[in-house]
């Protein structure tokens, strides 16, 4: 049995834990709440950086992050469905996930400079650079929208950023960029693995 070290809010466990539920391997991976603030939680020995999510092998050896355990669920049980194996389709793919990726990581520095500093000390400069990203990314994602195709990695991320905008509200990005909508509506109809991943309600 394998052990996954998350939490039910990250985008980057929600995007493992799809891969996890699109392979068809719930039972063979434990997925055991993590929390990253607190010292003596297992994660710390799991992930020195003590980052969510990790992946617990049998022989007790660790993989992080979500982009490496992602590749190896995909190299040890896919097919190639998730993340093609042709070079050229393979790091188009990866390319449009790390899009997907960035603008996550933006939208969560964003509710990190909310979290962890007072009012007063939250940087404006910093806060527009993050939405600029956001806002560029997303462009970019809209004229690419065709290539991010279920179930590839490209789409389950950004999926994933899309909830996690749509959870931590962020921005309005359905009113500043309508195809995305649509677009999600689509995925989740045809991904029940988005709707069995979403973070519980608060």
């Amino acid at each position: 049995m394998l052990t996954l070290y998350s939490s039910l809010t990250s985008p980057y466990g929600r995007k493992v834990r799809m891969v996890i539920d699109i392979l068809g391997l719930a039972d063979r991976i434990e997925v055991r709440h993590a929390s990253t603030l607190d010292p003596d939680d297992p994660l710390r020995k799991a992930n020195p950086l003590g980052k969510i999510p990790a992946l617990e092998l049998a022989d007790g050896q660790t993989i992080f992050d979500s982009r490496v355990i992602v590749e190896f669920l995909e190299t040890t049980y896919d097919d190639g469905k998730i993340i093609p194996r042709e070079p050229g389709r393979r790091f188009r793919e990866l390319t449009l996930a790390a899009l997907a990726e960035g603008i996550n990581d933006a939208l969560l520095l964003i509710t990190y400079e909310g979290r962890f500093r007072e009012p007063e000390q939250a940087s404006r400069v910093w806060l527009d650079h993050q939405y600029g990203k956001v806002r560029r990314g997303l462009e970019e994602v809209c004229r690419n929208l065709d290539a991010y195709r279920s179930p590839g990695i490209a789409a389950i991320s950004l999926a994933c950023a899309l909830g996690y905008a749509d959870w931590r509200k962020q921005l309005d990005w359905r009113a500043e960029f309508p195809p995305l909508a649509g677009w999600l509506e689509e995925f989740e109809r045809i991904q029940p693995a988005f709707a069995r991943t979403a973070a519980p309600a608060e």
